[in-house]
């Protein structure tokens, strides 16, 4: 029943798991004018705006 159930779930929504596959988590590191010390932001994008947040100063 175990593998019956899990590839229920798999196939139960094909097209939300299609759109999942178009966004991304970019982590950029940030450098801190103050104290000089890198911190990181991260975000979830669309793969299309990737290279646009990161051409971002």
């Amino acid at each position: 029943m175990a593998k019956q159930a899990k590839t229920a779930i798999k196939t139960k929504d094909q097209k939300a798991a299609a759109e999942a596959k178009n966004w991304t988590k970019v982590i950029r590191a940030v450098r801190s004018p103050k104290t000089g010390a890198y911190t990181f932001k991260e975000t979830i994008l669309h793969k299309d705006k990737v290279k646009q947040f990161l051409s971002q100063k």
